[in-house]
């Protein structure tokens, strides 16, 4: 296979914020961009999602609570999701 270089222009924040998330995929820049360039082609468009999961503001809220909740001496503690469930009604 012969290679060849590809030289784009994006802005430095964009690239920035992009390789963060490559990274975290296990990915780098030119992994990711073969990646979009061989789907684009097999698809014959950009029909993929690869992105992180990242919890909505219903979620992020839960888990702040129960943070908190962990460094509460004072909280409820449970032994058993039997226990947990009695508490609740359940």
């Amino acid at each position: 296979m012969t290679t060849t270089n590809l030289n784009i222009r994006t802005d430095k924040e964009i690239k920035d914020q992009a390789e963060k998330i490559f990274n975290e995929l296990g990915l780098n820049m030119t992994t990711a961009v073969n990646i979009f360039l061989r789907t684009v082609i097999r698809e014959h468009g950009i029909p993929f999602k690869l992105k992180l999961e990242v919890p909505n503001n219903t979620t992020v809220s839960a888990i702040e609570e129960g943070r908190k909740m962990m460094k509460n001496p004072s909280s409820p503690r449970y032994s058993s999701i039997d226990a947990l469930k009695e508490a609740l009604d359940v």
